[in-house]
């Protein structure tokens, strides 16, 4: 058996009883080719026909970087979840088996099914009655319930499902976009779109420069689907944002290093959707850098301003220290910061220290009073009062939704998704 899932056993009481509790069902460990891990002997939980559903729907929950319900056999609904740590997929946890329907005839058609897939009429019988009858709304909630808790009981975070999760969701936004285009007729490329992208990441708007992101590339494949097409006008596109970047703030120059490794991931994508990928994480890149060094559209004294403020937003900075470094009075230094870069004092020394709560959130272990303490917040509410103000979510969804599918929307019918898959 896998090492993380033996640790994972370890742990795994407590969670097995919480969610029988919550659910009325037993989840149990799969590992990676669908077997239930300690299935009762002589039982038909490993019957070939079920494994080989389950170790399909572990490989479709990886690749979509979430839970995936789906048709364990006709007639019966199931749901796994992916449990991957870092880049190594470990394994995965079954959330049970239920019924859509009390029909007595569905019922004996699946035994049906069961008993010409190899089982023992007594035992499929058994296996089909035993399964609950649930309104299939019920099920992603659950499965979601479950993907958190079991990553909270492990605390390992997954790279890979963040990943895979929004390449699914980029590749959503692009299709939907390319639907509404052909639909409305809408007319091709403007450099308005251009300039949209360019003021959500000035905005710091990460969400709303994805969306822009993805409406130019769902063009760019409505004009020409052809993978070297798409490269050069995103390696234009990345051009265009880097020298916008650079014109506004000198201090971001060392964005022309970066840009000659982005366009090498691009080049050498091997399909349209990592080539999306590699131009999604370009943007985030880029943002992070802006976010640090802000807009300063070349004045020197928002410059030394923004450079002192990058040095001590961790501890309280005065008015009047801001003043003394760029060598006006207070109230024109906080004028012409707001002027020139559209956020005030304040509200920079705010971004800079949510920009790092989050890379600690990301890549360390810093409890949330410790992270509020280090960044000079007066106590831990304020802090996660202001991340919230910030990101949308408290600092412990934030952490928590490195693993989870929270961002996803799930399915009116649970099922859809599963078909849509399969």
């Amino acid at each position: 058996m896998d090492d993380g899932l033996i640790l994972l056993r370890r742990t795994f009481r407590g969670l097995r009883q919480e969610y029988g509790h919550r659910s009325g069902l037993a989840a149990e460990l799969v590992a990676g080719d669908g077997t239930i891990i300690g299935a009762r002997s002589g039982g038909i939980q490993n019957l070939p026909v079920l494994r080989r559903s389950r170790e399909h729907a572990l490989q479709e929950s990886v690749r979509w970087g979430e839970p995936s319900s789906f048709l364990l056999v006709p007639g019966i609904v199931s749901w796994v979840i992916p449990l991957v740590e870092e880049e190594r997929v470990r394994g995965g946890l079954s959330g049970g088996n239920v019924r859509g329907t009390a029909d007595p005839r569905e019922a004996a058609e699946t035994v049906s099914y069961l008993v010409a897939s190899g089982a023992p009429r007594l035992l499929a019988s058994a296996y089909v009655a035993a399964c609950p009858v649930w309104p299939l709304s019920r099920v992603p909630g659950t499965a979601a319930w479950l993907f958190q808790r079991a990553y909270e009981a492990t605390t390992w975070r997954s790279s890979l499902l963040r990943r895979n999760r929004e390449n699914a969701q980029q590749q959503q936004q692009i299709a939907e976009e390319i639907h509404r285009r052909k639909a409305s007729d809408q007319p091709g490329f403007s450099l308005d779109q251009e300039r949209a992208l360019l003021a959500r990441i000035r905005a710091g708007d990460r969400g709303g420069a994805r969306r822009e992101l993805n409406r130019l590339l769902a063009y760019t494949f409505l004009h020409s689907p052809r993978l070297p097409v798409m490269q050069g006008r995103a390696i234009e596109l990345l051009g265009y944002l880097v020298r916008a970047a650079v014109e506004d703030n000198p201090r971001l120059e060392y964005l022309l290093e970066q840009h000659i490794q982005w366009v090498e991931r691009i080049v050498t994508s091997r399909n349209f959707e990592a080539a999306c990928a590699g131009l999604r994480d370009a943007l985030d890149d880029c943002m992070n850098h802006i976010e640090l060094q802000g807009f300063t559209r070349h004045h020197p004294q928002v410059r030394r301003v923004l450079e002192f403020l990058a040095g001590n937003y961790m501890r309280t900075v005065r008015l009047d220290e801001v003043a003394a470094i760029a060598g006006l009075s207070r109230f024109r230094v906080a004028h012409l910061v707001k002027e020139c870069t559209g956020k005030t004092l304040r509200q920079h020394v705010k971004l800079l220290r949510i920009q790092k709560a989050r890379m600690w959130l990301e890549e360390t272990d810093k409890g949330l009073a410790e992270i509020a303490s280090d960044l000079g917040f007066a106590d831990q509410s304020h802090f996660i009062r202001h991340f919230r103000d910030l990101t949308g979510l408290t600092p412990a969804h934030y952490r928590r939704g490195l693993a989870s599918p929270a961002g996803s929307k799930p399915a009116t019918d649970p099922l859809a998704d599963s078909r849509r898959r399969v």
